[in-house]
C-alpha cells in the first residue's frame, strides 16, 4: 500500500482524509487505498451469483441503483454501501473570527500554532490553554466539542465540560473557554442518515 502524504506539508495521511490535519490543506482525491488493486463496487460485493443486477440481501428487491445506502423497499441497509459525507459546516462564532469544521474533520481551539489551525483566534487570550479543546464534527453531521485537560475550562450553556469528555453540540449553543472567550454555534439542519430511516421513512 502506497504512503500517502500532505502535498504541502508532507506529513502522512489517511486515504480518506478530505484535509490535512497539521496544515490544513485540501488533499487531492484518491481514487483507492492500493495503487493496483481498485476497491469493489457496490454491486461486486453484494451481486447474485449469476445475476446481472444487484438485489437487497434482506428483501431480495433489485437495486436500481448501486449507488443506494439503503433498500428502496425493506429501508434496511445495502451491504457495501460508502457511507455519503454531509454537506454540513458547524460555525463557530468567537469575537476574533469564525472557526468553521466541516463534517468528517475536528479542530483543536487553543493558543499554541503548532497544536491548533485557529490558534490566531485565541492569541490575546492568556487563559485559554495552549491546546484548550477539540470540536469534532461526524461524517452525518453531527457535531461534538471535547475538554482537553485545559487548565481553565471549556463550558457549553454554562456548564462545564469534564476533561475527556464529548458533549453533543447543537445550533443555537454557546460555548466558552476560560472566564470570557464565548463563541456562538451555528450547525445547519443534517439531513437524516437514510440507514437510520425506518419502514415507514421516520427515523
Amino acid at each position: 500500500m502506497a504512503i500517502l502524504t500532505c502535498p504541502d506539508c508532507g506529513v502522512k495521511v489517511q486515504p480518506e482524509d478530505l484535509i490535512c490535519f497539521r496544515c490544513g490543506a485540501n488533499l487531492p482525491h484518491t481514487p483507492y487505498a492500493d495503487d493496483d488493486i481498485p476497491s469493489p463496487t457496490v454491486s461486486q460485493q453484494y451481486i447474485r451469483s449469476g445475476e446481472s443486477r444487484p438485489f437487497c440481501p434482506h428483501c431480495g428487491a433489485m437495486v436500481q441503483d448501486p449507488a443506494d445506502v439503503v433498500c428502496t423497499q425493506c429501508r434496511q441497509p445495502l451491504p457495501g454501501a460508502r457511507r455519503r459525507i454531509s454537506p454540513v459546516v458547524l460555525r463557530i462564532s468567537f469575537p476574533t473570527g469564525n472557526v468553521d469544521v466541516p463534517a468528517g474533520t475536528s479542530v483543536i481551539l487553543g493558543r499554541d500554532p503548532a497544536q491548533s489551525l485557529v490558534a490566531a483566534a485565541f492569541g490575546q487570550y492568556d487563559n485559554v490553554s495552549r491546546r484548550h479543546a477539540t470540536v469534532m464534527v461526524d461524517d452525518g453531521g453531527r457535531a461534538s466539542i471535547r475538554d482537553e485537560g485545559s487548565t481553565n475550562g471549556t463550558f457549553v450553556n454554562g456548564d462545564r465540560v469534564l476533561p475527556g469528555t464529548e458533549v453533543r453540540l447543537v445550533d443555537g449553543d454557546r460555548i466558552r473557554l476560560a472566564a470570557d472567550v464565548t463563541g456562538d454555534v451555528s450547525l445547519p439542519r443534517a439531513e437524516p442518515d437514510p440507514a437510520s430511516l425506518s419502514r415507514n421513512g421516520f427515523v
